[in-house]
């Protein structure tokens, strides 16, 4: 498989088998030899030893299979590994029987043929399609497999095997399966099965006693040191002694050993968690009207229930449950959360003193004190059927845990419940209702009488009209009203409609392919055109909404799909998005796909060999979610820790978009604290007023949807106090943390003014002593930052400026001054009224690095008749007087003061760290020298805050005071900053034992480039991009050798620089029209040679106009965004090859060193290439370009394929 085309397996998201990876078990074989080994998801590396395993037996039983196209259907799908990675066995399962069989929408009546009762259901039935093992390994293989399984799916009860093959099951599944006599005799397939209870029986539970303290004691470890501490070595005796009505406590066992121990409560402060937590949808937690409740429904059946499993819950200490009303809460405000990573550990509640409130009974009650071995804590679950029995009068079970523990598989029956804003809790709560144990949950194709069901759980929904729209659709004609096909789905528990799922086929496949990676989750091949669909609507009652997965599992094989798909529009536009009441369960059970890097195509000049309307057709950005059959059985880890990102700069959008993109995790507790919070509206180009770095558009916000993760504070950090760990608003406000990611970047301040002396004297020092601007800001004095500064001053502007009358002064040296001045003559300002005013700089240095760029906007500043000034410090306003707004600013020169009458002003004149930011992280002892001190890993003096972009600085022991974090690519460090704080919340990764040794006192390498754009006086487009470049040495002398096309006048200036190894190190572009940056800055880092022989082309004279030269159709596979990958191939083709020569195989490496030592002449070089050509790598080589161009041939349409001529 091409290195390009690989994707992520998300095997480390895979609940039970992340747990047990790192835990081996050793099974014997048949020959008496003990193996190691482990079980774990299958990847797709494993398919060919699997097929090469295939045996004429397995054959027999199973059919002949494709295992490439079964791994990407299957459910399931486990190997069982040796430590050294070799395949012992494979089993693959699914959700319905093979397709010769049955329709996989219909099995549970073929299973009808073989038993006349209801036990087998689509939640607790799974079917093996596939078994092979090497032999001698067969039958410790299937059944370490086997109790992997039943351990891993809570829900499992059955393993069946159909096969209406007559062969006979080979030894392992013979002592595993047991087979079922058809019931009729018509029937013409065998059917097996296999039980949990042979390999992963419930846990009995039963009331805790004093005389099992001691096997507790073992079980809780050290966990239970701080609990002894504080309450004595006999508190748990203690605890288990003082069981009442209100109070219990159980145990668990498994072969009659304690396994793990609860500790349940009536008693909890519920106003104290309604004022930290969102319960209003569950009532409070409270029995409302408790006199007028209707008649019951029959209590719901939980696991094991309906499967005669005896050994679990049915204990004589237990009481009789009271039957609960199932209700369908329609309110919104919930946040459920999935499993995620396991962690045996001691859980307590917040508060357990009574409550005090008057509002009715409670209806919860709370779990204290939970331990489980870690061997069985994946079981966790068979305590709450018994827990339910012990309050028959109550609905919810709740539990808290600290939001730095990692969640443990307790939880997969628990939801998250969302925090209010106000909160100020440490914990995290989740509640379980009764209800939510039910094992009989069904999905079934909606009918019309489900429409008053339906009707009744919407109607206090803002999209209920388009629910009941769509749903009228499906019933009446199946169909959309643009003809695309609809199918809905209703939820339903003992007959009561809980949920809805209206989803329709997805038409954009081929959009969908060109724009996102979604082939990182699954490959197209395997997928039909009809197997793709979209959801349109998702509603479900909250008590089931850990249930999602497997609702959207169920969806699937009742529609015959196999991919689901689901388009999140940002709010500004006018798509209806899944309602928020349900759309968090949504996006938890679904992964994020990243958008991908897009070419810019001339159209026109490709005609036919352009790629598809359908690829390159403009659509309103959206942010897409997906989900498929074996991501389905893959949770995501939930992360709660609280991580707080300052700053919305293109460092601190390129951590949380690392962290959101992580498909395995889930992070609950991100928060983004920034002045005007996140851009949620699309800026027009009369709003350009600041250059771009190109990281992030308004597109890119929009496809990303990093609103959909974080929460979104605005506001400006007034205080760190780190010994509480919160950061305080200039609101009065305060955010938690338990990891701070300070990114402020610099930002333009308010013109701050030289001293009165300077004044006097006309001195021209830059470095003499400014004051800070104090006093309330005038209301035409603006200091530009982010877009959302621009809006506003282009809402003034046409309001106060650009029709009346008065000029316009700009004061600064930057590149943001040209590209205001260009946006202030496009909103049809005359040059006339504008002043360009240059401060005195120390190192006297343009910011445009290519003096050509500097002189076409210079004479385009001439031509436009706009003032500039050169060398002058603001040192008044207003003649000194502080009134609103300015009317009047002077300026010190060498020789003369100058005054100009303005009737806005714009300051550009420095960019520093914000002063209430700095105010915040000096007070809070943060080491601060002029930036805030970091190390190599962005560690401040903190060890819980984190430090990133131009707000740092290298700590002096690197003596690297030339090189800062300002000097590199704003989004590739906050990607490397994301790397250093993934470790430590992600429990699939090795976390760090400590800081960095740091004995090298190097700092971190950086590769891409720095990016510099925007419009520039004259109609000019301008791009500049070049290799990182330590501060203060912007203007050495470069060595390697310029290309250059074009002039600035004719507005087609074109320039690359070459380094003395013929590698792009910069580009600057000056074009009159529009750049195809995407496409331009792929040049970066490549080889003249991979350009088409740029050099010697150009030298030639061939190459008169580079724009030309890069549209040409030989160039678009660079530009592609899996190039990188394919590079990344080729490289290791050259490096593992071999040539035949005199002296036997060496490497290409070996034989060129040889030719320089001999100092050999070009008919040797070229006797070289001959001998490349006949080797293996040589065909390999062709092949994989071959292969690039095949696989990605739907962006690639220009490019000859063989076969096509």
């Amino acid at each position: 498989m091409n290195v390009y085309m690989k994707h992520t397996s998300l095997q480390t998201g895979f609940y039970a088998f992340s747990h047990e990876r790192f835990k081996m078990s050793t099974i014997t074989s048949s020959a008496g030899t003990a193996e190691s080994v482990t079980v774990r998801r299958t990847e797709w590396s494993d398919a060919e030893e699997i097929n090469n395993l295939i045996s004429p037996a397995a054959v027999a039983v199973f059919g002949r299979i494709s295992v490439i196209h079964l791994l990407e259907k299957a459910y399931l799908a486990v190997t069982l590994i040796t430590a050294t990675n070799e395949v012992l066995a494979h089993a693959a399962f699914s959700d319905h029987p093979t397709e010769e069989l049955v329709d996989q929408a219909c099995w549970k009546n073929l299973l009808q043929n073989h038993v006349n009762d209801k036990k087998f259901t689509p939640m607790n039935t799974l079917f093996l399609r596939l078994f092979v093992a090497q032999p001698g390994f067969s039958i410790g293989g299937a059944k370490e497999i086997m109790r992997t399984v039943f351990n891993a799916v809570v829900e499992l009860e059955y393993i069946c095997l159909l096969t209406p093959y007559r062969g006979s099951l080979e030894a392992a599944l013979e002592k595993i399966f047991e087979p079922v006599m058809p019931v009729k005799e018509e029937v013409q397939y065998s059917a097996y099965i296999c039980q949990r209870h042979n390999h992963c029986p419930r846990l009995h539970i039963r009331r805790a006693r004093v005389e099992d303290h001691d096997d507790l004691m073992h079980i809780f470890a050290e966990q239970i040191t701080p609990l002894v501490e504080s309450h004595g070595p006999y508190f748990l005796s203690e605890l288990i002694e003082a069981q009442d009505e209100e109070n219990h406590a159980a145990v668990c066992e498994s072969e009659g050993a304690v396994v793990g121990f609860v500790s349940v409560s009536g008693h909890m402060d519920l106003k104290l968690f309604n004022k930290w937590f969102e319960l209003e949808e569950f009532e409070g937690l409270r029995k409302t009207n408790p006199e007028h409740q209707e008649e019951k429904p029959e209590e719901p059946r939980s696991l094991g229930e309906e499967n005669n499993v005896t050994d679990a819950q049915q204990s004589d200490e237990a009481k009789e449950p009271v039957e609960s009303e199932l209700t369908a809460e329609q309110e919104s405000g919930d946040e459920p959360t999935d499993i995620s990573q396991p962690n045996s550990c001691i859980k307590t509640t917040v508060d357990l003193g009574e409550d005090s409130e008057p509002d009715g009974p409670p209806n919860a009650f709370c779990i204290q004190l939970f331990t489980m071995e870690k061997k069985f804590e994946m079981r966790s679950a068979d305590f709450l059927p018994y827990l339910f029995k012990l309050f028959p009068d109550r609905d919810f079970c709740v539990i808290s845990v600290p939001k730095l523990t990692p969640e443990f598989p307790l939880l997969q029956s628990f939801i998250r419940v969302a925090p209010l804003d106000t909160s100020t809790c440490s914990q995290e709560l989740y509640l379980c209702h009764r209800w939510g144990l039910t094992r009989i949950l069904e999905v079934r194709v909606a009918v019309s009488s489900d429409i008053p069901a339906v009707q009744s759980l919407t109607e206090s929904l803002g999209q209920r009209e388009s629910i009941s729209e769509d749903l009228d659709l499906f019933l009446q004609a199946r169909k959309d009203q643009d003809g695309t096909a609809l199918q809905a789905f209703v939820a339903q528990v003992e007959g009561r409609v809980v949920g809805l799922i209206i989803i329709r086929d997805e038409e954009d496949i081929e959009f969908i392919k060109a724009n996102f990676d979604v082939e990182r989750f699954m490959y197209f091949s395997q997928h039909q055109r009809e197997e793709h669909g979209r959801l349109c609507h998702f509603f479900l009652n909250p008590i089931f909404q850990h249930h999602t997965r497997y609702i959207f599992r169920e969806v699937l094989r009742l529609a015959h799909k196999s991919c689901l798909y689901y388009h999140l529009h940002p709010p500004h536009y006018s798509h209806k998005n899944v309602i928020l009441h349900s759309l968090a369960a949504v996006l938890n059970c679904m992964v994020p796909v990243s958008p991908r890097r897009q070419i810019t195509y001339p159209l026109e000049e490709l005609g036919i060999n352009a790629p598809s309307q359908q690829i390159t057709k403009h659509q309103a950005p959206f942010a897409l979610y997906h989900t498929n059959r074996k991501l389905t059985m893959e949770p995501k880890v939930t992360i709660n820790a609280r991580i707080v990102v300052v700053g919305a700069s293109d460092t601190g959008l390129a951590f949380l978009e690392a962290l959101t993109f992580c498909p395995h995790l889930r992070f609950n507790n991100l928060t983004l604290i920034s002045t005007h919070g996140l851009p949620d509206h699309c800026s027009d180009d009369n709003m350009r007023f600041l250059a771009t770095s190109h990281c992030y558009s308004d597109q890119d916000q929009a496809r990303l949807s990093l609103r959909s993760w974080i929460s979104v504070v605005t506001g400006k950090m007034k205080a760190i106090d780190r010994k509480a760990k919160h950061v305080e608003l200039m609101e009065n406000g305060n955010v938690k943390y338990d990891y701070l990611i300070l990114c402020t970047g610099l930002q333009y301040q308010m013109p701050s003014l030289t001293s009165t002396d300077a004044q006097k004297n006309n001195s021209l020092n830059p470095n003499q002593p400014r004051h800070r601007h104090t006093r309330p800001v005038p209301s035409n004095l603006f200091t530009l930052n982010d877009q959302h500064d621009c809006s506003h001053v282009h809402q003034w502007l046409m309001d106060n400026f650009v029709e009346l009358t008065g000029d316009a002064v700009l004061y600064g040296n930057t590149i943001d001054v040209f590209t205001c001045v260009e946006t202030l003559m496009c909103l049809g300002v005359s040059g006339r009224r504008i002043h360009v005013v240059h401060p005195p700089e120390d190192n006297p240095t343009s910011c445009f690095p290519n003096g050509s760029v500097e002189h076409a906007v210079k004479q385009a500043l001439e031509k436009e008749e706009v003032h500039v000034h050169h060398d002058c410090l603001l040192t008044q306003i207003n003649d000194g007087r502080h009134t609103d707004p300015v009317t009047s600013v002077t300026f010190t020169t060498d020789t003369q003061t100058l005054q100009l009458e303005c009737a806005v002003f714009f300051s550009f004149s420095h960019k520093s760290v914000d002063y209430d930011a700095f105010k915040a992280i000096n007070d809070a002892c943060l080491v601060f020298d002029g930036r805030l001190v970091i190390d190599s890993s962005f560690h401040t003096n903190d060890p819980s805050i984190y430090a990133a972009g131009p707000l740092t600085k290298y700590s002096r022991r690197y003596h690297a005071d030339q090189w800062s974090n300002s000097c590199f690519n704003c989004k590739e460090v906050g990607q490397s900053l994301a790397s250093v704080v993934l470790p430590l919340c992600d429990p699939t990764l090795e976390r760090p034992s400590g800081p960095p040794s740091d004995q090298d006192h190097l700092i971190p390498a950086y590769n891409q480039a720095k990016i510099q754009g925007g419009r520039l006086p004259g109609g000019y487009n301008y791009l500049h991009v070049t290799k990182p470049t330590a501060i203060g040495n912007k203007i050495a002398a470069q060595k390697g050798r310029d290309i250059v096309t074009g002039r600035t006048e004719t507005g087609n200036y074109f320039h690359l620089h070459l380094s003395s190894h013929d590698v792009v190190e910069s580009i600057t572009c000056l074009s009159k029209n529009t750049l195809p940056v995407s496409n331009l800055l792929c040049l970066y880092r490549k080889h003249q040679l991979l350009l088409n022989h740029l050099c010697s082309r150009y030298d030639e004279g061939l190459v008169h106009d580079m724009y030309s030269y890069f549209r040409e159709n030989w160039c678009f596979a660079l530009y592609h965004d899996r190039f990188a990958d394919f590079e990344q191939e080729v490289r290791q083709i050259m490096d593992s090859a071999k040539l035949e020569g005199e002296n036997g195989s060496v490497s290409i490496q070996e034989a060129l060193q040889k030719i320089v030592d001999d100092k050999a002449e070009s008919n040797q070089s070229m006797s070289l290439s001959d001998v490349f050509q006949k080797s293996e790598a040589y065909s390999a080589l062709r092949k994989s370009v071959l292969d690039y161009l095949k696989y990605n041939r739907y962006h690639l349409t220009m490019y000859a394929r063989p076969g096509l001529l």
